[in-house]
């Protein structure tokens, strides 16, 4: 599924927790999301506003509930129906939306910090901004965040040795 958003201003982490994982989510202000999203064609409306999910009948939209940005992101997931399948994580510029595309080391030797260029292999750049991006320990915590969005609950154990 290639799900695209349109997310209201006041969800910002929200939407750059979309771009990690790989989807286009466009921030638009409060008072544009009913008339100027709608002229966007394909895109889920994400939305605190309940006077807007009036506006929006018909039209594909998530009323977020939670104020935490990983259980709004939950909460997306759950909406829309996205599986792990549906991700590409860290495939999107968090600043402007764009999609990244890989580009050489050479390329970016002047343009990140001599141990990064030094320590690393693979760099990706964003084509609208060019900001360059690099696998770092932040990489792998996301990853690690990705993964659970994505695992079942599990029932609640006691601990060994409880009589309760």
């Amino acid at each position: 599924m290639t799900a695209r958003f349109t997310v209201e201003e006041t969800l910002g982490k929200l939407a750059k927790w979309l771009r990690i994982l790989g989807f286009d989510a466009c921030s638009e202000p409060c008072g544009l999301i009913g008339s100027k999203a709608a002229a966007i064609s394909g895109r889920i409306l994400l939305t605190r506003t309940r006077r807007r999910c009036r506006e929006l009948q018909g039209r594909p939209f998530v009323f977020i509930h939670s104020n935490d940005p990983f259980d709004q992101l939950k909460e997306v997931i759950s909406g829309v129906g996205l599986s792990p399948q549906d991700i590409r994580p860290f495939s999107r510029c968090l600043l402007c939306n764009e999609t990244t595309e890989p580009v050489s080391k050479d390329a970016v030797r002047h343009f990140v910090p001599d141990f990064v260029w030094e320590s690393h292999e693979r760099f990706c750049r964003c084509r609208r901004c060019q900001k360059i991006y690099w696998s770092g320990s932040h990489t792998e915590r996301g990853m690690a965040r990705i993964a659970s969005l994505f695992e079942e609950p599990k029932p609640n154990q006691l601990p060994h040795g409880s009589d309760t």
